[in-house]
Order: C-alpha cells, then structure tokens, then sequence
C-alpha cells in the first residue's frame, strides 16, 4: 500500500433546508467518497422522518459504521445552526483505525459491575480501545452511571460526547446506530488501532478568590468551608473581588471542586463546574448541583459571556501546543444549548473560535442537553460547556 493510500480521507458538510430529503441529497453529495464511519447530527425537528433519513444516511453513504443523534441546532466548520431545521454530516476513512459502535442501555449499565462484565458484555477488551466517543438520551439513561462503569472498564481512555436534545417543544431525543433510530439509551464509537482522540474541556468559567478545603457536608450541603460558614466565605470573597467584577459575579456564580487534590496548585480548569443551588440561611451552607466530600478542595467560579469566551479561547491556545506539530484531521464538538446566541452576542462563537485556532479543519457537532468530557483525566457529564474530540493519530 503506498503513502497516498495510507492517508486519511475526512470531509464534513452543514446543510440547511425545511426539508430534510433535499438536504440529505445535498449532504451526501458533498462527502462522496470511500469512507468506513459516518457521523451524523439531525435537527430535532426531523424526528419524524429519523426512521428514514438515518436509513438512508447510513445506505447511500457506503459507510460500514455511522453513530449520531439528534440535536436542537448542528454545526458545521466555521457555522451554528440553532433551532433550524439543517443537519451536519461527516465521513471518514481512517486506515490503520479499529472502529466499533456499540450500544448502550439502561439494563446494561445496572448489570454490569466488575469491568470484566463491561468488556464481556461490549465484546472489547481495554487494549482494543484508545478512546470512546458517546452519545446518550438524557432522559432514560444514567449517564454518569455509564461513564463510572466505562470508566472502570476502559481506565486511561478519553471520553468526549454529549446527551441528544431536541427541539423545545419535542420531549424526545433519539440516537442513532448504523440504520437505526433509537428513542432512548446511547451510543457508543470505540476508538482503537493507530487513531485516537486528544480531548479538549472548556468549562466557560473564571475561578475567583482562592482554593479552600471543605470542612463540613451533609448531603449536598457545604456547611462550612475552612471551618467558617460557607455563605460567609462566598459574601467575603465576592466584596474583596473589584466593582465591576462584584456587578458580573453576582448573577453568575458557581462552585468548582477539585477533581484531582494531589495538584501541587489549582487554576482554570483544575475544578469541576457545578451549579450554586441556594442558602441555607439557618446554618450559612452552600447547597450546590454535586455530593461534596470533607477535605476537598472547593473554588468560587463566575461565568458569562467573557469568562466563556476566554476559557474556550485558552482551552484551544494549550491544545496547539499539546498536539506538539500533529495535525488533527476532524474535530467533534459537543457543546452546550446554553451556549450559542443564548450566551454570546453573536452567532457561530465556537465554530469560529475553533477555526481561528486550529486551521479549517472539518468539524460536526450540535447543540447538547449535557456535554461529556474529561476533568483531570475522570470523564464527567457538564452543563454550560463545550466539548471538543480532536481525531488524531496515535503518537
């Protein structure tokens, strides 16, 4: 096999139309070519015609695999389309790479315990996968259930996806495996042989004030932190922090946890985001979106529309130099429908963000009702985040 044969073929499209048989022609005809995996996002306001349009997608493509789902806006390199009906489709032909899509339900993630049932029940074994990208119904699967479980079975493997969403008004999401649609459960694309996927996490989020460590829980309840009530702490650092940052903190603020506490130091993107709940105004707690533990170490975060955009810009400043001179050769973006013109002021913000930084390569994604990536190397499920899987070649 010589040198041109060897090289991978990636072409990726964006397509929008009221009708989806037109825009799937169109699709199809822009990534021709040999290819061995599909990967496709639908507009939620195709779900009629799923049945068909990913049966199709999956037989007039020629490709052997294709994994998907629905989404609330798709995107393409360079482009968000929101609440439109538009789909983005991509093909890949990767020699050399070992690709399997699985599927995962409900009943599989409650029976499987011990990793040696994930890799029997999966058929894959840990050396047969560099990394997974999934995608899941947020409403009839435990996903954080389910990455625990791959987690312990396929330990050291990146994992980077996101939950299906839909149109508003539709209360259904759906994922798709080869030519068929399912309304519930996930998906699964196991990543092996010479390609893997370099994971990129921007959190959106400003760490403010300093690290702490948790002194007292009860629940999801930080009752005090540095053995001082917690709601003092958060009134102390938000009146050190200057005026203008007290005006955008005030609205937007949010706890992060270590997720790693043998760190020499904390920063951006040493904590797991989650959401400030309330005050418990008896006893001065912090209830917040996760189950504290005493001892770990708890940071004060603000987001917004800036604090989004420079950690989303940071994010892929470090991701240049982590991929030391290796070219990606497609990016999967996974980010959150909380994002988009519902956060910032203009339109295709992460599209364009990642094409500045890392050339114009192709990329697909959608808008997701919860986005899965990596924290200190522990895969997670985010809100309010941008995903990104950058397809590479094993080093």
């Amino acid at each position: 096999m010589n040198a041109v044969e060897e090289k991978p073929l990636v072409r990726g499209t964006l397509v929008e139309d009221a009708r989806w048989e037109r825009a799937l022609t169109r699709a199809l005809a822009r990534v021709k070519g040999p290819s061995d995996l599909a990967i496709l996002f639908a507009s939620g306001l195709y779900a009629e015609s799923f049945p068909d349009l990913v049966r199709r997608a999956y037989e007039e493509s020629g490709v052997r695999l294709l994994i998907g789902c629905s989404g609330q806006g798709v995107i393409g390199q360079g482009e968000e389309l929101e609440e439109t009906p538009a789909l983005a489709l991509m093909t890949l032909q990767l020699p050399g790479a070992r690709l399997r899509v699985v599927r995962f339900t409900q009943a599989l993630v409650e029976e499987c315990e011990r990793a040696e049932e994930w890799h029997t029940r999966l058929g894959l074994l840990p050396e047969e996968v560099n990394a997974w990208l999934i995608f899941a119904d947020p409403f009839r699967l435990d996903s954080e259930a389910l990455l625990e479980g791959l987690a312990r079975a396929y330990p050291h493997c990146p994992m980077v996806g996101g939950l299906a969403s839909a149109h508003p008004l539709l209360q259904r999401t759906f994922v798709f495996r080869n030519g068929d649609v399912f309304g519930e459960g996930g998906v699964g694309l196991a990543i092996g042989g010479s390609y893997t996927i370099l994971p990129l996490v921007s959190q959106g989020c400003e760490p403010i004030g300093e690290p702490w460590t948790i002194t007292s829980v009860r629940g999801n309840l930080v009752e005090t932190i540095s053995n001082r009530p917690a709601y003092e702490l958060l009134l102390e650092t938000l009146q050190e922090l200057p005026p203008f940052l007290q005006r955008r903190a005030r609205h937007n603020l949010l706890v992060g946890l270590a997720a790693n506490e043998y760190r020499e130091s904390f920063g951006r993107g040493s904590f797991l985001v989650r959401p400030l709940i309330g005050v418990d105004r008896l006893s001065g707690g912090l209830a917040i979106g996760a189950m504290p533990r005493v001892g770990q170490t708890i940071q004060f975060q603000m987001r917004d529309a800036s604090t989004a955009d420079m950690d989303l810009r940071d994010t892929l400043e470090r991701a240049r130099e982590e991929l030391r001179g290796r070219e990606p050769v497609a990016v999967i973006l996974c980010t959150c429908n909380g994002r988009g013109m519902n956060l910032f002021d203009t339109p295709n913000h992460d599209a364009e963000a990642i094409e500045h930084y890392l050339g114009p390569l192709p990329l697909v994604g959608l808008f997701c009702s919860g986005e899965i990536g990596p924290v200190d190397g522990r895969p997670f499920l985010h809100g309010f985040t941008a995903c990104l899987a950058l397809l590479v070649r094993v080093e």
